[in-house]
């Protein structure tokens, strides 16, 4: 029998979550959260679950040789997750792996940790023929050819969302993404956060448009993974117009989550299917005889995709996945506007025009064509290139330096290169690709010798350098 404890009450179990969250300024941190695709070398097929050479193979390799512990959903279940620490490595549903990082208070410290995960990775991936793609849309592969894990949300998701959406197989299974997580001090500053963050959301979508391939062939689209997001689930996903509204709070956030439709309800090992029911209707009329947790409640905001999400912390998910030497660019942007206050002010300015209809109408074509298209009636580059200013100097004002005397502003150097270029990674990576040989082993050969390319790229920060990561473990040494 559940503690009665448990079971929501009212609204104040549902607003809890979040006043639990809240953080002084001096506790803040920045988490990165970055998906990527395995291929075997030999074949470009994509990677599996099971077999000699798949994910569980790699799981068995980094538990028994680099210290991280085995997590299933249930006892006798089968292995869906790892963790180190406060670290994690879990699975997205065709395998792709996806590193969930401690919360650091420096990006130095975030960015040595994911470079140490990538190392420890591709060591024990080499031997395997195993090459990873950091890319928004996986390049080759169609659903057929993909692989399923079995975690039970999955199972359910798989029926359920492709008959809200056209394109909800492929976001579950044929994309991938880097975002960032970051804390907030109270209502005011989560909510002024969130609805600067969705009304920039779009430009940066653009800035690291990084999906141009499609089943083995130059695309139409240079983010083919932002275009996939806009035929997803309407009830769940999108840039939730409601918080430009003067009065949006947390209450109005529950709100909107409780009319969401649920996946499940999970007791254990069994999982009841539930996708008819909103969590609205599931605490007032239960389900099956199950009542509504508190646990369920927190599932449930897990289940919630907008391109800005509301947990225990604010989560900014729109960017494509991108190479080792970009990933860390993603949350210097995002510290950089909402770490500083004069920044994040001037961020507020410059959206404070800007309409959910106008960023909703733009979202197509910035999927097709990222900083040319137009937003407001001006071109995306123009806002990037404000953004990308607003983030760096707020990055020196923090003033957070390395062991060299270098500030935060060294891990998006290589993401404002390319903007004062006026490339997206996308066009950066296609400008290296001959049209007249097999894009897949194009990709499989950049991939498969990413030590020489990272060290040898003029924009990376001096401060990566692999040699302050522990012998013993591969773990990542924060300042």
């Amino acid at each position: 029998m559940q503690n009665q404890e448990k079971y929501i009450s009212g609204i104040d179990d549902l607003l809890e979550p979040f006043y639990r969250a809240e953080k002084p300024r001096s506790a803040w941190c920045v988490g990165v959260e970055a998906e990527k695709f395995g291929v075997y070398a030999d074949t470009g097929l994509a990677l599996t679950y099971e077999g000699e050479r798949g994910v569980k193979a790699i799981f068995n390799e980094l538990c028994d040789r680099r210290g991280w512990s085995e997590e299933r959903e249930y006892p006798g279940g089968e292995v869906i997750a790892l963790r180190r620490g406060d670290s994690s490595i879990s699975l997205e549903p065709a395998a792709q792996l996806e590193f969930s990082s401690a919360p650091y208070a420096t990006l130095h410290g975030l960015c040595r940790a994911f470079r140490g995960h990538m190392q420890e990775l591709q060591q024990l991936s080499n031997a395997l023929g195993v090459v990873w793609l950091g890319l928004g849309f996986h390049p080759f592969a169609r659903q057929t050819e993909l692989d399923w894990v079995p975690k039970l949300r999955y199972g359910i998701m798989r029926e359920y969302l492709p008959t809200r959406g056209a394109r909800a197989l492929d976001m579950m299974r044929r994309t991938a993404t880097v975002q960032a997580n970051f804390d907030y001090q109270n209502e005011a500053d989560a909510i002024r956060k969130l609805r600067v963050a969705l009304a920039i959301q779009p430009v940066v979508s653009a800035m690291f448009a990084n999906s141009p391939f499609i089943e083995g062939r130059i695309g139409t689209r240079l983010s083919e993974r932002a275009a996939v997001w806009l035929e997803v689930d309407p009830d769940r996903c999108g840039i939730m117009p409601f918080a430009w509204e003067e009065d949006f709070s947390y209450r109005k956030y529950v709100e909107w989550a409780l009319d969401v439709p649920m996946f499940l309800v999970k007791r254990g090992d069994r999982v009841v299917k539930n996708t008819g029911q909103t969590f609205r209707s599931f605490i007032e009329e239960g389900f099956q005889g199950e009542r509504a947790t508190r646990a369920d409640w927190a599932a449930h905001l897990g289940s919630l995709f907008p391109e800005v999400r509301l947990r225990n912390t604010i989560e900014v998910r729109g960017a494509d996945a991108q190479s080792i030497s970009l990933v860390c660019a993603l949350p210097a942007l995002w510290k950089g506007i909402l770490y500083d206050d004069r920044a994040l002010g001037e961020a507020e300015r410059l959206v404070s025009g800007l309409t959910a209809q106008e960023v909703q109408r733009a979202r197509p074509e910035i999927a097709r064509i990222a900083l040319r298209a137009r937003l407001a009636g001006r071109l995306v580059l123009e806002w990037a290139l404000q953004v990308v200013e607003i983030a760096d100097q707020g990055l020196q004002r923090l003033r957070c330096l390395n062991s060299q005397g270098e500030d935060e502003t060294i891990h998006l150097a290589r993401l404002r290169r390319l903007i004062a270029d006026a490339r997206t990674p996308a066009e950066a990576l296609l400008a290296r690709f001959n049209p007249a040989i097999d894009i897949k082993n194009q990709l499989i050969e950049h991939a498969s010798h990413p030590s020489a390319k990272i060290e040898s790229d003029p924009w990376m920060p001096s401060d990566l350098g692999l040699d302050q990561i522990c012998d013993c473990c591969g773990t990542a040494i924060s300042p």
